[in-house]
């Protein structure tokens, strides 16, 4: 009984501490995923020593972002990847690439193993354009070009992510070489290409007859053993569960405007999200950044991961004028969910340290935490100046 009422506790604690910190940090009109992340660095047992994360904490925050990316997934519509553009494409890319490079780059040259190094690259990656698309919603401008070109970029730029994290987690596994590369590659490919191509045409045959299903709420528990299939399917390939989960959700979307699975999904994805956060956070050690030279590294990978959007985004935008060109680089700038997931599969396969953790998480704090302000404030001085749809 004591287990149980320890369990209990304990998910009192997680939820309770990420929705005040959430709350607080909404207030600031700063993302709510950096004050549950906050939340797990006081909790945990570098601060308050309250919360020890263990299996079960894990397995939680597990379930937690499969489900993140399968509500990330709901909100990508195959027929908006395909029409985004020769702008999006290009940014999306080139914003992918620098920073990798850098990334990558910069661990060889500090003296982090190559597999370390991938995995640093690859967070650095990630765009999480849930903070800029809040701030083009409040400032109204949703229907400007550049608009468009940074949300099209962002679905272009988590297709690429889930590839790269599929390669990056699998080279972590085992012994690097290109021949796994290779396979990887095309392995994670197939599978994204072959659900996109045909998974999606499978559920428009078949969802006209969810509506002759007895069972209640039918399409909500069919969408979640869709989730759970290819989350498992994934994981049978030897790719991260949550690529299963996001090309789930993916290949519903258009079913979501039928059934509104995504408001189904909601409750879920409030009430389970919050427990990654705070469980990765509490896996911060807030003291290696007493050491100068860990200090300094965060610092950085902080700047590169902001320079490489800018140069990559910002370039591949160049057709519009430097003002908007400029405005693409920073709405891209602001690192999330994905790059915290990439840093914590690499933590779990101990493919890299806890400082490198540190480090990540460190970066993309930084980078969502500074993106607001700076992206507002261009923009109220600019709008007036930004070309229309």
């Amino acid at each position: 009984m004591e287990d149980i009422t320890k369990i209990l506790f304990d998910l009192l604690l997680i939820y309770a501490g990420a929705k005040i910190f959430g709350e607080v940090f909404e207030r600031v009109k700063l993302p709510a995923v950096v004050g549950e992340i906050l939340a797990g660095m006081v909790l945990g047992p570098y601060v308050l020593h309250i919360l020890t994360p263990s299996g079960f904490h894990y397995v939680l925050a597990e379930i937690g972002v499969v489900i993140l990316l399968f509500y990330i997934g709901l909100q990508t519509k195959i027929n908006e990847i395909m029409k985004v553009g020769k702008s999006s494409i290009l940014v999306a890319t080139l914003g992918v690439i620098f920073p990798f490079i850098l990334g990558y780059a910069y661990s060889l040259l500090s003296h982090h193993n190559t597999i370390e190094g991938m995995f640093i690259g690859a967070a650095m990656m990630a765009t999480s354009v849930g903070i800029t698309a809040r701030i083009m919603a409040d400032l109204n401008i949703l229907d400007k070009a550049i608009s468009k070109v940074i949300l099209g970029a962002a679905i272009a730029d988590d297709i690429i992510g889930m590839i790269v994290l599929a390669v990056v987690s699998n080279i972590g596994k085992g012994t690097l070489s290109y021949l796994n590369i290779a396979l990887v590659i095309l392995e994670a490919a197939g599978f994204v290409v072959f659900l996109m191509v045909v998974g999606h045409r499978v559920v428009r045959r078949f969802s006209p007859r969810v509506d002759s299903l007895k069972t209640r709420n039918a399409p909500f528990s069919l969408a979640i053993i869709l989730c759970l299939a290819l989350s498992v399917s994934a994981g049978y390939i030897k790719l991260a569960a949550i690529v299963g989960a996001f090309m789930a959700g993916m290949i519903l979307s258009e079913s979501n405007v039928r059934f509104r699975l995504d408001l189904k999904i909601e409750p879920l994805y409030d009430f389970l999200t919050p427990f990654f956060f705070v469980v990765m956070g509490a896996n911060v050690n807030l003291a290696v950044f007493s050491r100068l030279d860990i200090l300094g590294s965060a610092l950085i990978l902080t700047f590169l991961a902001i320079a490489g959007k800018l140069l990559g985004c910002g370039l591949g935008a160049m057709k519009f004028n430097l003002k908007e060109a400029t405005l693409v680089g920073i709405g891209m700038v602001p690192r999330g969910e994905v790059g915290i997931i990439v840093a914590s599969i690499g933590l779990g396969l101990g493919a890299v340290s806890g400082d490198v953790y540190s480090i990540v998480i460190f970066m993309v704090v930084v980078t969502s935490i500074l993106t607001p302000p700076v992206l507002r404030m261009l923009l109220g001085r600019w709008r007036e100046k930004l070309s229309g749809s």
